[in-house]
């Protein structure tokens, strides 16, 4: 299978070796001259994933309509707030039978679209032909090859199975899942509570606060999931509790890190520039939050967050204004 990511980053340079290892033959698109030339030329990607060598099936190009030209599988691994921006020029260009694989996990600013929806309406394409890719994925592990699984949604099986026989190896392991909505929710809230995690650890809290913003942070997503239709099962699954899982206990984990940085008194355009590519829950947490509003959704953790980075509350004022809330049952409330 001929198969393109668009997105020179980790995780898009990752998933390009996965499709590699698992017999595509694949084209990486991304903007920066000097990191196509190196991934074409040495089979390197030494700003994102130093030290790894890529595949031989791996090219790259800075052209946008040849990297996608006759491309049966095409994956967007570009940040979540210029998808569809990145996307448009390429709308009624894929062949016929093209499926389109959003790797992104966040929400649209303005909008509070889903990346997969925010992939359908900028390619123009139906639903049926748009899968996601989620799970506990961190991308350097991946790239060393170290085994993991992930959730490949659709709402067409057949495109499902389609992605899934495509990434499929010896180190990755595809499950299937039609539960869109629920999967794709999973991967952006759960940066939101890995940077929620990451400021708590910052000023020096333990694994108690840990595990509980963990936990909590899981209530959130799986009461925001099932106001909008997600299956419940979905939620201690892969795509849930094992994503949010990597993403708040991880080094790797770019929320957790900045979240860490902000937690030690950095501002936030500091934290950004200290943290290094993209950390999608800067963006992400605002949408997020004002979906959850316009469905009378409480999600504690998610409004503190955008507190700190965005109305100025003191990151020591984080787990206060956690802890004070109503005393009230364990049980998910919708």
């Amino acid at each position: 299978m001929r198969a393109t990511v668009l997105g020179t980053g980790s995780w898009g340079t990752t998933f390009a070796a996965v499709l590699a290892d698992a017999g595509c033959d694949v084209t990486v698109w991304g903007r920066s001259e000097a990191v196509v030339r190196q991934i074409r030329d040495q089979h390197r990607n030494e700003a994102y994933l130093p030290g790894i060598d890529l595949p031989r099936g791996v090219t790259a190009t800075t052209d946008l309509g040849a990297a996608v030209a006759d491309a049966r599988l095409v994956a967007v691994a570009v940040p979540s707030q210029v998808a569809r921006a990145t996307l448009a020029p390429l709308a009624g260009s894929l062949r016929s039978d093209a499926v389109a694989v959003s790797l992104m996990k966040g929400v649209e600013l303005g909008t509070d679209r889903r990346m997969s929806e925010v992939v359908a309406a900028a390619l123009g394409l139906p639903d049926e032909r748009v899968a996601v890719v989620s799970g506990p994925n961190l991308a350097r592990e991946i790239a060393r090859r170290q085994p993991t699984a992930t959730v490949v949604a659709s709402t067409s099986d057949e495109t499902a199975r389609l992605v899934a026989g495509a990434i499929a190896s010896s180190y990755f392991r595809p499950y299937t899942n039609p539960d869109v909505v629920g999967v794709e929710l999973c991967g952006a809230v759960k940066n939101v509570i890995a940077l929620a995690v990451g400021i708590s650890q910052g000023r020096g809290l333990g694994y108690n606060t840990m595990a509980t913003v963990i936990t909590r942070g899981l209530v959130e997503i799986t009461r925001l999931g099932l106001a909008l239709g997600a299956a419940p099962e979905t939620f201690p699954g892969l795509a849930g509790m094992g994503d949010l899982m990597a993403t708040c206990a991880s080094p790797d984990s770019r929320n957790h890190t900045l979240g860490g940085h902000i937690g030690r008194g950095m501002g936030l355009d500091e934290a950004i520039a200290a943290t290094g590519g993209t950390a999608e829950a800067v963006k992400s947490c605002r949408p997020v939050l004002e979906l959850a509003q316009r469905l009378d959704v409480e999600m504690p953790i998610t409004e503190a967050v955008v507190k700190v980075l965005y109305e100025g509350l003191p990151v020591d004022q984080l787990a206060p204004m956690l802890l004070a809330r109503p005393h009230r049952a364990e049980a998910v409330r919708r």
